[in-house]
């Protein structure tokens, strides 16, 4: 069960993140602007292409590889064809996994690799195996790893990866917030170059900001009543999150939230996007997972008996294409069946913050509901 006074305990939350969740997640504006200065000393930011590639493969282990194609196939839209290379292996480990180019990939594909580890054997013959078919290869990995020297050795553009110290404390969490943007930003500053995607060095300090003004909003000090991430932390405990979402950046965020949720918590969650998540989970909020689904729960022991699951839908919400919105009908609907809603909708800005702002809210709130649930 969720320990409420945690959350208002910065002391108390501090000494529960063995893995450094929220400093990752505070600091994650200031991993942006190391992750885009790492990207320019490596040359990316003087690239001058001869044009867009006809398509764009990401390979990686885990979340953070699936995250990163998610965002920038959505940012890059139908410009170019962005897809994650899902690796095959026994086992999850960096020894076990391997990875394939489609038949199809030549010298006009592009290939990107991101990974928190470098020590994946099977991405460096990955990396031989596109140097012989002609493909160009750039790479996000820790400094100093084999991959690193198998990517400079075949001629590709290597970017070491915006690290920071405690990131070698514990073994890092592929949802961990540093992760993904330590890998993202200096795929966004390389597919700006090719002209796929909006993403100059004045929009990526742009994200940064308001990283950063999330952080002010929603960090360890400020107090449950005034803080997004904690309330919505304290709005899903013992709950099963239905995550819908609305705009094209809020797509990409309500799947890493519900990932984040899952692997950091342990909290199991269902995410879809509207209006098609209306007809996709209308049975789900009329079933036992209905928060009138269960008359005798009012009558339980609060203390010796575990509350029943129910669902609570979050609505994350950014510009619905041509100002068409569904969140009427996603309410009507939820109140229909008396599950409760959460809402989240971005400041304006651009796409890249709106993004931005959507993310960290909930990077926020994933860490906040695992520290607080956590057996102590």
């Amino acid at each position: 069960m969720l320990d409420e006074s945690l959350l208002d305990s910065p002391e108390g939350l501090a000494e529960a993140d063995h893995g450094a969740l929220l400093r990752g997640t505070a600091e994650a504006g200031a991993r942006v602007r190391t992750a885009a200065r790492h990207a320019a000393e490596a040359g990316v930011g003087d690239l001058k292409p001869d044009g867009r590639p006809r398509a764009v493969l990401i390979a990686g282990p885990g979340a953070a590889a699936t995250q990163t194609a998610d965002l920038l196939g959505t940012l890059a839209g139908a410009g170019s064809p962005v897809t994650r290379l899902a690796p095959t292996g026994v086992a999850p480990a960096a020894g076990a996994l391997r990875w394939e180019l489609p038949g199809w990939t030549g010298s006009v594909d592009l290939l990107l690799i991101a990974t928190p580890d470098g020590t994946e054997p099977g991405l460096s013959l990955l990396t031989e195996q596109a140097y012989r078919r002609g493909l160009t290869v750039v790479a996000v990995a820790p400094a100093g790893t084999p991959l690193a020297e198998s990517v400079s050795g075949s001629r590709g553009l290597f970017v070491p990866m915006a690290t920071a110290p405690y990131d070698h404390d514990e073994p890092l969490a592929a949802s961990a917030p540093g992760v993904l943007w330590a890998l993202l930003t200096p795929l966004l500053a390389l597919l700006d170059r090719t002209g796929l995607l909006t993403a100059s060095p004045d929009a990526l300090e742009k994200v940064a900001d308001r990283l950063d003004a999330v952080a002010e909003r929603c960090g360890p000090a400020v107090a449950t009543y005034s803080n997004a991430a904690k309330t919505l932390a304290a709005e899903l405990a013992d709950a099963l999150p239905v995550v819908w979402t609305e705009g094209v950046s809020a797509g990409p965020a309500g799947r890493r939230f519900a990932a984040a949720l899952a692997e950091l918590s342990g909290t199991p969650a269902v995410v879809a996007e509207l209006p098609e998540a209306l007809a996709a989970h209308s049975a789900l909020l009329a079933g036992p997972l209905a928060a009138r689904a269960d008359p005798d729960d009012f009558f339980r022991d609060r203390v010796e008996e575990a509350p029943a699951l129910h669902a609570r839908v979050v609505l994350l919400r950014d510009r619905p294409l041509g100002g068409l919105t569904a969140a009427p009908a996603a309410r009507e609907l939820a109140l229909t069946h008396d599950t409760p809603v959460s809402e989240l909708e971005p400041e304006e800005g651009g796409e890249l913050e709106t993004l931005a702002e959507l993310i960290a809210v909930t990077d926020f709130a994933a860490v906040y509901l695992a520290l607080a649930s956590a057996p102590r």
